[in-house]
């Protein structure tokens, strides 16, 4: 058979269903590879993660005898068959992503955020999904993919087998700071961590003692390995967003601000995700009315040019 995959959302990021279900086409001796306009196709496997509001299926295939669409862009109904979720991926579909291992351990999430299709798509329940070993063998980097690792009862298991394998590992998805504990915290201190993802995404919970009681016991410090996703535009006002953002860089976290449907977003959530999540600027300008003054002063300049014609080219 020849298969060909399409993945929908780009490359800039593993695709690990269409990593997995290559690496099971192939050991049933398939010719797998990215779908391309000429030739023809057996079966082509399209994969999107994101929805319209981000990425928008413009790709026609017309060459197959088959085409199968899966992932949460296209739906929540779409599973892969167990013995291909639980595959080693082909993770030469990304030689630019290579010394680096993608999966979950757990699945599910106890939360019902309105905001995240976990829940509809996973359960309210967050389970062990795999051990290490099946997506991991020997990389130096482990990104996790996990929704609420930490809501699993099986946890402590899970951590220490990161913790065991030596690699750096990034929580990329966040660890829930409510379940943190004494325990928890002292085998993430156990673990290698590149980077390790909070979320404070409900403006009317304060966080502040749990972000507080984790700096105290971790050995993590640094703010570029500690960051928090802060999601805006989503029930806050940006006196809310304002006060989460503050407060974790006042406690020495990395705030990363999130838009809710950044399409139809006000213009003033955009300059404040830029002000948050360029480093640069953020630590220069401390606050973000500095830095509103600083975007009026570029807007007048701006202005001064095209009615003085400064910056235009000569004729």
């Amino acid at each position: 058979m020849r298969i060909g995959l399409v993945d929908v959302d780009g490359h800039n990021w593993p695709n690990l269903c269409l990593m997995k279900i290559s690496a099971w086409h192939k050991a049933r001796g398939a010719d797998v590879e990215w779908w391309q306009p000429g030739g023809r196709y057996d079966v082509v496997y399209k994969s999107r993660v994101f929805t319209d509001m981000y990425s928008k299926d413009n790709i026609e295939v017309n060459n197959a005898a088959k085409v199968i669409c899966g992932g949460t862009g296209y739906g929540l109904q779409n599973r892969l068959k167990e013995d291909v979720e639980h595959i080693y991926p082909d993770y030469g579909l990304y030689p630019q992503f290579g010394g680096i291992a993608y999966g979950f351990l757990t699945r599910g999430c106890p939360r019902g955020c309105g905001f995240c299709l976990v829940s509809g798509k996973e359960g309210r329940r967050s389970r062990k999904a795999a051990d290490l070993a099946e997506f991991w063998q020997g990389q130096k980097e482990i990104k996790l993919l996990d929704a609420n690792l930490l809501a699993c009862s099986e946890h402590e298991s899970l951590l220490e087998q990161l913790a065991v394998s030596g690699a750096w590992i990034d929580f990329t998805q966040g660890l829930d700071i409510r379940l943190t504990t004494p325990d928890n915290i002292s085998l993430l201190n156990k673990v290698k961590c590149k980077m390790l993802h909070f979320a404070w995404d409900n403006p009317k919970e304060d966080l502040t003692g749990y972000f507080k009681r984790f700096m105290e016991m971790s050995r993590i410090k640094a703010k570029q390995r500690l960051s928090v996703y802060v999601l805006c535009n989503y029930n806050s006002t940006l006196d809310d967003d304002l006060y989460r953002i503050e407060t974790l860089k006042e406690l020495g976290y990395a705030p990363y601000v999130m838009i809710y449907n950044k399409p139809e977003a006000p213009p003033v959530i955009r300059h404040l995700q830029r002000w948050v999540n360029n480093r640069r600027i953020f630590n220069v300008v401390q606050s973000f009315a500095d830095y509103k003054k600083s975007l009026r002063k570029e807007e007048k300049i701006g202005v001064c040019k095209r009615t003085c014609g400064f910056g235009q080219g000569a004729e």
